[in-house]
């Protein structure tokens, strides 16, 4: 395992981070330990998680996933050992982290929600706390993903100075080490370098958004900003969600699976994806490789990736995509690869 700094600090973090939202739904907290584990066996010393998860978000399941890792930190007495990241919901009408009403990025809720995320953790502090998505009105998730589209602006929208307030004030009593931003956009994550150039709070350390063979659009314009500004990329869905893998080609949807059990796989099921997945598939099978392992080598040979977030429902899962540390993306796999992607573009941004 290597390591690699997160952003302009002396943290070093595992270039693989083990990704948490499956624990609380499709994994027990058992299970959950046993990743911990194996994880930490491993070399990996960073993980993900977020007061929404597990998924999909619901009512009775929100901050799971944080009290089942509060849960082995307790066991183990390890928390020294781990980079522990964690994010507060940006604006939402999903009513149930805020004891009945939506959610904003004001000082209310920033505090409500750390709060409630380190009494789930056992634990006094975050190394990384990250805003799950902008509060200003935004597409999301794939949902409008081919170009711009400027939404109504809500009259409430927070400035984002006024949330780097609240953040500094958080970082300064201890319970956060360093802020990162999610699912945000190359004109917000300059706005938040920007501001903390201002002196209006931290200076944002890496941003969390989508990046795997089918969506590179973190190539243009966001790639530069993390490598010039040192806010590198926390890559999350490095297989799509499974789909890289091929396990759901033709139709097909194996038991167990998450879009088998939630239909949530909309976002990549767009035109043209499956004709994409089928030309990844093919490289991987000209140079003998396991797809899930060349999917994930790839996002974790980028240079402006600081550490590529895995999640897995089982332990030979787990292993496997832990073992793609071993394989090198060479000129000619990434020839291949880029063949395709000249042909097929990003069909599931």
């Amino acid at each position: 395992m290597k390591y690699r700094p997160l952003g302009r600090t002396d943290i070093a973090v595992s270039e693989i981070c083990l990704g948490t939202m499956t624990w609380g739904q499709q994994n027990t907290e058992a299970e959950g330990h046993a990743q911990m584990d194996l994880a930490i066996d491993r070399g990996i010393n960073f993980f993900d998680t977020a007061e929404l998860y597990s998924i999909p978000p619901k009512a009775e399941t929100h901050g799971s996933t944080e009290r089942i890792i509060g849960s082995w930190f307790k066991a183990r007495g390890n928390r020294d050992k781990v980079i522990l990241a964690s994010k507060v919901v940006g604006r939402t009408a999903m009513d149930w982290f805020r004891g009945g009403r939506s959610s904003r990025l004001v000082r209310a809720d920033i505090v409500h929600a750390l709060e409630g995320s380190l009494k789930r953790l056992q634990t006094d502090y975050v190394d990384l706390y990250q805003l799950h998505w902008p509060d200003r009105n935004v597409t999301l998730f794939g949902a409008n993903p081919t170009r711009y589209v400027e939404q109504e602006r809500a009259v409430d929208e927070v400035p984002i100075e006024e949330t780097l307030g609240v953040l500094d004030d958080l970082v300064r009593a201890g319970k956060i080490r360093h802020i990162g931003l999610s699912n945000e956009s190359a004109w917000g994550t300059m706005r938040f370098v920007f501001g903390a150039e201002s002196g209006k709070g931290p200076r944002v350390v890496s941003i969390q958004n989508a990046y795997n063979l089918l969506n590179r659009t973190f190539d243009v314009g966001l790639a530069e900003i993390a490598m010039r500004e040192q806010v590198g990329l926390l890559a999350y869905s490095p297989l799509a969600q499974g789909y890289l893998t091929g396990k759901y080609q033709n139709g097909a949807r194996p038991a167990g699976a998450r879009t088998t059990l939630f239909n949530r796989g909309d976002r990549y099921e767009k035109p043209g994806a499956e004709a994409a997945i089928d030309g990844y598939l093919k490289v991987a099978r000209d140079f003998g490789l396991d797809p899930a392992q060349m999917a994930i080598a790839f996002v974790t040979s980028r240079p402006f990736v600081t550490s590529n977030i895995i999640g897995a429902t089982s332990l030979a899962q787990l292993t496997t995509d832990i073992d793609s540390i071993d394989l090198m993306i060479t000129p000619e796999i990434e020839a291949a690869i880029d063949a395709v992607h000249q042909l097929t573009g990003n069909p599931t941004p």
